[in-house]
């Protein structure tokens, strides 16, 4: 039998970043994937969405100056797919080139089903039948995760979609519905609203998209979307969705009592993802799960001591480069010196929106539920130099820190154009626990978006350019304590 110093199962983003950190460590090393190297990081996934949430971001400028210019839906599957290939390639010939340069003793990929026998064996089922067991001293989960389904809905992929039937697509859907307002309902309600092509609905239970953020993000995003013709259904619950002469029908009933019924022709499915975890032998380690049906872990490490976990299948955050830095933890865990647990306070994340935006650290909402008292100060995008030259003003910066004179930055959220690249510099300081001092005194490029964030820390040491007592509309500082809110006049 074949034996490794760790045996990874899932080529997506996460085994395969565990499976670069071993080989670091010269250690031997298989890395198991059931299809596609990638995994959904590139398939049906991040790098998908992601590609036409780009283009389409072009096309809604250039129909800014152009109204009513289209867009053919192959040229948009043509990109996505020239972006795949590119990506998928990069990762297989590395692969090649790694297992050639460093020998098949060391590193090993292998193309199929890989199940737990136990702790330490796991069997490998290829495509041809072919069955062999290994073994490993570490075994590393990374086996992703798929679209949630609903039981009283049956998505064909055809009509009715989960975000793996969008490549089903032929040509742009003349009306779209999408049930979920959450991050990834709201990202294909803005990529096919940027087309101009597609009349999109969503069905929003709460009272406002994005729950989870600061009502100031949701309503700016809101708005948005409804400037683009998006129609979304606050406070609605569905009460049912089926496929009828080749279109959807979907019932709605409203808070107030009221209900309707529309007619679409396509139907997305985005309330969240499930672990992939049925069928690889969890029950044969002993691994045990966690209350969300998730596998659970302590800093990385299952319930059994050699067995890994890493990525969706956790009941962490499910992002790209959550699921790596957690891969990465984990070998060094495995084979390197003794280091600090993961910390999730200072994950920055994108929300691939029009405008796009980014977080990092705690929202205010937040901050208000856990009772800890803070000092927000608020700037418009509108201030910003470089927003005004693209002629992209919608947005603002929010930085949330504590409220005494080390102004620690526990947070920030950035909306508008580039709003990524703002963040960077915060989330170090978030990290390190630092105050805003060091940021605010350093020379910026200019023009760019993160001079706004340059501005926001000078507004909290009283020495913005622009004062928050003359551009009130504009710069906003306010001090929250006790569920209660209160203006800084003077800064």
């Amino acid at each position: 039998m074949e034996k490794y110093d760790l045996i990874v199962i899932g080529g997506g983003p996460s085994g395969y970043a565990g499976a670069m950190r071993a080989v670091d460590f010269g250690k031997k090393v298989l890395l198991i994937e059931k299809k596609k190297i990638g995994g959904a990081g590139i398939y049906d996934g991040v790098l998908t969405s992601k590609t036409m949430w780009e283009y389409s971001m072009k096309i809604s400028t250039i129909r800014e100056t152009i109204p009513g210019y289209g867009v053919d839906f192959n040229s948009i599957v043509k990109v996505a797919r020239e972006a795949i290939f590119e990506r998928k390639t990069q990762m297989t010939v590395h692969l090649q080139l790694l297992e050639n340069e460093i020998g098949s003793d060391c590193f090993r990929y292998e193309k199929g089903y890989g199940t737990l026998l136990n702790k330490n064996e796991v069997e490998i089922l290829k495509e041809n039948g072919e069955r062999k067991s290994v073994y490993g001293e570490h075994i590393l989960i990374a086996t992703g995760s798929r679209p949630r389904y609903l039981p009283n809905i049956t998505a064909d992929e055809k009509i009715i979609l989960t975000s793996d039937g969008i490549k089903n697509l032929t040509e742009f859907p003349k009306s779209l519905v999408i049930l979920g307002a959450g991050v990834i309902g709201c990202e294909f309600a803005t990529i096919f609203s940027n087309f101009g092509q597609t009349k999109v609905y969503i069905i929003d239970k709460a009272d406002r998209i994005l729950p989870f953020e600061d009502e100031d993000i949701s309503q700016t995003v809101t708005h948005n979307l409804e400037k683009n013709g998006v129609v979304v259904h606050h406070n609605s619950s569905l009460v049912r969705m089926e496929v009828k002469d080749g279109k959807v029908d979907y019932e709605l009933k409203y808070k107030d009592g009221r209900s309707e019924v529309i007619t679409v022709d396509k139907a997305l499915i985005s309330v969240g993802r499930v672990p992939n975890i049925e069928g690889i032998g969890l029950e044969n380690a002993g691994v045990k799960l966690d209350a969300r049906g998730a596998i659970w872990d302590d800093d990385t490490q299952t319930n059994i001591s050699n067995v890994w976990v890493a990525g969706d299948v956790t009941a962490e955050m499910a992002l790209v480069s959550v699921g790596e830095r957690e891969a990465r933890h984990a070998v060094v865990r495995m084979f390197g010196p003794a280091i600090k647990p993961i910390s999730y306070k200072n994950i920055s994340s994108i929300m691939f929106l029009n405008p796009e935006v980014a977080a990092v650290g705690m929202s205010e909402q937040e901050a208000k539920s856990k009772g800890i008292p803070v000092k927000v100060v608020k700037l418009d995008y509108s201030t910003n130099a470089r927003a005004i030259a693209m002629r992209k003003t919608k947005g603002f910066f929010k930085i949330i820190v504590t409220n005494d004179n080390g102004m620690r930055i526990l947070g920030m959220r950035a909306v508008g154009e580039h709003a990524s690249s703002a963040i960077q510099a915060v989330a170090y300081l978030v990290h390190t626990n630092q105050g805003i001092r060091e940021l605010a005194d350093m020379v910026h490029p200019h023009p760019s978006i993160i001079e706004g964030v340059q501005e926001c820390l000078r507004m909290l040491l009283g020495k913005s350019i622009y004062k928050p007592y003359i551009f009130k509309d504009k710069l906003k500082c306010y001090v929250c304590e006790n569920d209660t809110c209160t203006p800084v006049e003077q800064l």
